[in-house]
């Protein structure tokens, strides 16, 4: 990896040549317009031209994915697709993730050359680790402040997902906190509503985490959505951490990567980070983005979890693809940069064994909402099973068995499906 260029890779599909689509990608997003200037000097574009690393073909379609293509002159009726890996100087935008987006993801998905986009991977060089330092809590940070070694930590989103009052809010909280549950986050739909401000909730929560923790000798984490404009950023991290929280969460889209590191250069706790509108981004397989940039920018920008979706979940995502963006965040990034997997949707006690069958470990965050909450015989008991379907899945034991010894386990299987 060069030490002053980044390499973006693209699946691309187009009715000319690859090769020309290479071309036209490069020159569009560094020196090149779609005619000759007079400052498009030589040495100008050799300190500032992308370059074209690689044009590898793989497959061909018989329509365009994507409207509004041009097609050449007798055109054969093929589209083509491939793997184009494009570097780009850093010296064009430096280490700046708003300003690299505009270069690698920017005008180029509305060239009409193509008919289908996605960029696929990121290669940064070093610069970029000296301007953004990362997660500072991860897997570790999370754990201490927990205190839950040695199995995932289990937790559940505040349900129903708005029309809680702050007093209704605590009164979960304190069931569930009495319960042993390990963490509870706000629903992204739910951050400083008219009918619960954000202050208000703080305090109420805060102070159900507190007696619970003086009762249980252990304090829960609880994820507080402050979403919102910069100075709301600053403002609602400030009140969560002088009232004692510990957990904050963002909508990493809402805010953008830029409000994410921003947050991060003064946050004293972790930063929860959820996807939601992740979907318009990725969902057509010829535009948008891999989970695998995503991951990357959302960890160099300072999130120290990150949500990836569930297996079987209520989403359109394939198991195969989670498990794949689960392991895309424990892959070391500049050696470290550490952050922790949320696996979430849909999720109940009977999820835990293909969770731990398909990754191998417990170094995430599984949430159920009513996998939890609408237990049979309430959240504790939801929690509770939670806690038996991984000990099932880390022992080995065939869920169904390991109901037989335990009934709030068989009740969820009840419940929520076939173990």
């Amino acid at each position: 990896m060069s030490k002053d260029r980044v390499v973006a890779t693209y699946y691309v599909e187009t009715p000319f040549s690859l090769q020309r689509a290479a071309e036209v990608i490069a020159g569009e997003q560094s020196t090149g317009t779609f005619t000759a200037v007079p400052g498009e000097t030589e040495e100008v574009k050799d300190r500032h031209a992308a370059r074209i690393e690689l044009v590898e073909e793989l497959d061909e379609a018989g329509a365009p994915a994507l409207p509004g293509a041009a097609v050449p002159p007798g055109h054969d009726g093929r589209f083509r697709r491939g793997r184009i890996k494009v570097s780009f100087p850093l010296l064009n935008f430096g280490p700046s993730i708003p300003n690299l987006l505009s270069a690698i993801a920017g005008n180029l998905y509305e060239l009409q050359e193509l008919s289908g986009l996605r960029l696929v991977d990121l290669e940064l060089p070093d610069a970029f680790a000296a301007r953004y330092p990362g997660p500072k809590f991860g897997v570790e940070g999370t754990r201490r402040l927990t205190n839950v070694y040695g199995r995932p930590i289990l937790g559940t989103i505040v349900k129903p997902s708005v029309g809680l009052s702050p007093k209704e809010l605590a009164g979960l909280v304190t069931r569930l906190a009495e319960a042993g549950i390990d963490f509870i986050k706000d629903d992204e739909l739910n951050a400083d509503p008219p009918y619960a401000p954000f202050e208000e909730k703080v305090e109420a929560v805060i102070e159900a985490v507190e007696r619970a923790a003086d009762a249980a000798g252990r304090k829960i984490m609880y994820a507080f959505n402050i979403t919102g404009d910069y100075d709301e950023l600053r403002r609602r991290h400030d009140l969560v951490v002088e009232k004692g929280g510990t957990c904050v969460m963002v909508s990493i889209m809402s805010v953008g990567y830029a409000g994410l590191a921003a947050l991060n250069t003064y946050s004293e706790v972790p930063i929860h980070g959820h996807r939601n509108q992740w979907g318009m981004l990725t969902r057509c397989p010829l535009l948008g983005m891999e989970f695998t940039v995503f991951q990357k920018l959302c960890r160099l920008a300072g999130a120290d979890h990150l949500h990836v979706n569930g297996l079987n979940s209520k989403f359109y995502e394939s198991n195969d693809s989670v498990v794949r963006s689960i392991q895309a965040c424990a892959a070391p990034l500049f050696g470290g940069y550490g952050t922790m997997p949320v696996v979430s949707s849909a999720q109940w006690a009977g999820t835990a064994p293909a969770t731990y069958e398909a990754i191998n470990s417990v170094d995430v965050m599984h949430l159920a909402g009513g996998g939890m909450l609408a237990h049979p015989d309430g959240p504790a008991a939801g929690f509770t099973s939670m806690k038996l379907g991984w000990e099932a899945a880390v022992s080995g034991i065939p869920l169904t068995e390991y109901a037989e010894q335990h009934e709030v386990l068989k009740r969820a299987i009840e419940k929520f499906g076939r173990g």
